[in-house]
């Protein structure tokens, strides 16, 4: 056949370390149908400060696949809540191969056509608070792209018809393809008519949805005649693949013929069995219906008189397995993203009688829908037994339902399907069933009552049992509970939904408490938070009586809005929060930066310039505002005001030593006992806050931060300036006399006292 390749690719991301799903990245991709190969191309690369990270740590890459929905990982090997199904996924580990470049190839032949996602991340690190912009970081990034090959032109099977096909002795194999309807009970494919060199050296394999594997169901019709592959609950609303393959070493050419018929169990003009009763007799809607395709009784498309396609007669059986139910749909009711409820017709209380199962569908939509989690819940109404021991079975299937003839027990499963098994009785009358980020499409659930005996589950006589369901999409699971937050995350055009946990909680659900915080914890990380606040006692007492109001007032404000902030930033319960988070936050910032300027200004003595001080307050107000509302968590945008002051109060410094011709300050007991020892605490605090404080440590690291901090403003703070000395009135003499007056304008601060001239003269 005739190849067509395509190519995609996404945008490099920067991947970050694991601590949820919320931590990774998320890549969508699309697979169109016929196709036969998909190779991803992984490529990875480090940056370190917009050059290449030569010298950044090997961190090894874990990619993982999935088809119709992203991956439900678990990398951390926690324990998922109760009642969750984990679905399966590949996993692949990338290790670098050059310094700082590496490629991975992932192949997968044949694969399911639709949605496909790719999510990556780093290995866990050990949760180290590292500040922005103190040095570069090693940065990984991220770059998928994907390679399809898909055929053109496969050849379509119409259900009923024979296409003959002759195999020149180049070619190995012919593919084909026939579209299953809704409410087919089975599929069979035949090959008639072989003519080989050596009997019939065919094989013939089917699969459902891509072209078929070397480990798809397979049958040599070498060894079997008639060469018939039959297919039992097939996927509805779906592409089935057939694929003829020559034997190996056949010489000669091979001619064959092929059939499919389809068997449709919910028509009563086509072999429906007598003990069906109609769907109007079981007081439900109708629902019955092909969608797509040629279903039995359907006319074949007109052919032209040179087509090799004509009817064939075909036995048709129509087996007790094989027999379908009224399907009941459910009304969908959009409440928020991934916030939906589904509603049954006639519900929610569900009758399920002992003759026959009571089955629902529940269409989720493609793309928009497997973000979230699919929620189900039975309760069985216990006193609708009349004291009869009855089970209440439940199976949940993607594509087609499942009800399986056998009363001995119940799986949901068969040799080509795998549901999920839901029961209830009088002794655990509550089931539920999670499933995080499910496939999109139609999900049946098939209810079916039996009761127990000696010899097994045996149906039921004269009881219907009644069930109440409830079945809704949500975000998160329980919304990630007390210890998580439930995240929506976006990557493109896609949307899905994410815990993240707390207070050393984990899992999906944030239901793993093999490393939680406990209440004592908590409470004693929440005290010394904000108890240590409490050393701003000393420097508020020191300012005070010092007369630096100003400051006293800015340690007053950090002290007070520091010790709320860390009440509300608490990961656990222990939380209280007298304002919006986002606004104790800016406070607390503000206060600390702020604390750290006017101590300096103080240090630079710089009050017998009033004005010129107060201007300084105020810009170092004004800048620590913007720079804070820029980026809180940058640090130049913190350590330049810091800075600036440092050089305001060097260039009074120096001003003072070269007037004086005596270093300022001048006493050594002032740089011995006040200066050099605030300057170590303070030099101290920035090296613990900066290279030692990790999120394990941060309650008690972060609680010394705040005790060093506030000691070394009291050992900086200088002490109370000595009142300057002014010319004040000569003494007046008796008689006639001079008195040397001040002027006006120095009275008024308008000039340098210092300099101040005698130009005003008063005569008694």
């Amino acid at each position: 056949g005739l190849f067509v390749t395509d190519y995609f690719t996404r945008t490099p991301r920067k991947l970050s370390p694991f601590r949820s799903f919320a931590s990774i990245e998320l890549f969508h991709f699309h697979i169109p149908e016929d196709t036969v190969i998909a190779v991803w191309n992984l490529i990875t690369f480090k940056e370190q400060g917009g050059t290449f990270g030569d010298q950044c740590p090997d961190r090894s890459i874990t990619v993982y696949f999935r088809s119709g929905a992203p991956s439900v990982i678990n990398p951390l090997h926690t324990h998922f809540p109760r009642d969750t199904a984990v679905p399966g996924s590949f996993a692949l580990t990338l290790t670098w191969t050059l310094p700082n470049r590496t490629t991975g190839v992932f192949n997968v032949t044949s694969p399911l056509p639709g949605d496909w996602f790719l999510a990556a991340h780093l290995p866990k690190d050990e949760g180290k608070i590292s500040v922005k912009g103190l040095y570069e970081e090693c940065q990984y990034l991220f770059q998928p792209q994907l390679i399809v090959q898909r055929l053109v032109n496969i050849a379509v099977l119409y259900p009923g018809h024979v296409t003959e096909q002759s195999m020149a002795p180049h070619n190995r194999s012919c593919l084909y393809k026939v579209f299953v309807p809704s409410y087919t009970s089975r599929v069979l494919v035949e090959v008639l008519r072989c003519r080989g060199a050596e009997g019939c050296p065919l094989w013939l394999r089917v699969r459902a949805k891509a072209p078929p594997l070397h480990n798809s169901t397979t049958l040599d019709c070498r060894e079997h005649t008639p060469c018939q592959l039959a297919q039992d609950l097939p996927f509805w609303q779906h592409w089935y693949y057939v694929l003829v393959e020559k034997h190996p070493g056949v010489p000669g050419t091979v001619s064959f013929q092929v059939t499919v018929q389809l068997t449709d169990c919910s028509r009563p003009s086509l072999a429906r069995p007598p003990f069906l009763p109609s769907s109007a007799s079981m007081n439900m809607p109708h629902s019955f219906g092909s969608a797509g395709g040629l279903a039995l009784g359907d006319s074949p498309p007109p052919t032209s008189p040179n087509d090799t396609k004509h009817p064939v007669p075909i036995p048709v059986t129509l087996h007790t397995e094989e027999r379908c139910w009224p399907v009941r749909p459910t009304l969908r009711n959009e409440l928020d993203t991934f916030s939906v409820h589904f509603y049954i017709f006639f519900g929610p209380n569900v009758s399920v009688p002992p003759d026959r199962p009571a089955v629902f569908v529940i269409n989720l939509l493609p793309v928009l829908d497997s973000g979230g989690v699919l929620n189900l819940e039975l309760r069985l109404n216990v006193s609708s037994l009349c004291g009869e021991n009855v089970t209440v079975f439940g199976c949940l299937n993607h594509g087609v339902p499942l009800t399986s003839g056998d009363n001995t027990s119940v799986t949901c499963e068969t040799e080509s399907l795998a549901g999920f098994l839901l029961s209830v009785n009088a002794t655990a009358s509550l089931s539920r069933l999670r499933i995080p980020y499910p496939q999109t499409g139609s999900w049946y659930l098939s209810l079916r009552s039996l009761c127990a005996t000696e010899h097994g589950f045996e149906p039921c006589t004269n009881v219907t049992a009644e069930v109440y369901l409830r079945a809704y999409l949500s975000p998160c699971i329980n919304d990630c509970g007390i210890y998580g937050q439930c995240k929506l995350l976006r990557t493109n055009n896609y949307l899905y939904a994410a815990c993240e946990c707390k207070a050393g909680w984990n899992g999906w659900g944030c239901t793993d408490n093999a490393e939680a915080f406990s209440y004592g914890f908590q409470l004693l990380s929440t005290l010394l938070l904000c108890l240590s606040n409490v050393m701003f006692v000393p420097p508020v007492a020191i300012a005070v009586r010092s007369h630096y109001l100003l400051e006293a007032a800015v340690y007053i404000f950090t002290m007070f809005f520091s010790t709320f902030y860390h009440a509300c930033d608490q990961p656990g319960i222990v939380v209280f929060c007298i304002m919006e988070y986002d606004v104790l936050q800016f406070c607390d910032f503000l206060g600390s930066l702020m604390s750290v300027w006017v101590t300096v200004i103080a240090m630079a003595r710089l009050q017998p310039i009033v004005k010129q001080a107060s201007v300084l307050y105020l810009l170092g107000a004004m800048l620590l505002s913007m720079a804070l509302q820029m980026d809180r968590h940058g640090l130049w945008n913190l350590l330049g005001p810091s800075l600036f002051a440092l050089g305001i109060m060097a260039v009074a410094w120096t001003a003072r030593t070269i007037r004086r011709r005596h270093c300022y300050p001048p006493t050594w007991k002032r740089w011995a006992f006040y200066l050099c020892p605030g300057a170590l605490i303070a030099a101290a605090a920035v090296l613990l806050y900066a290279f030692v404080e990790t999120e394990e440590n941060y309650f008690y690291i972060h609680s010394i931060w705040h005790l060093l901090i506030a000691g070394s403003v009291g050992f900086l703070l200088p002490p109370r300036a000595k009142p300057s000395r002014r010319l004040g009135p000569l003494p007046r003499r008796k008689g006639c006399g001079y008195q040397l007056c001040v002027n006006e304008q120095e009275e008024l601060g308008l000039v340098d006292p210092a300099v101040a001239s005698i130009n005003s003269i008063c005569t008694s």
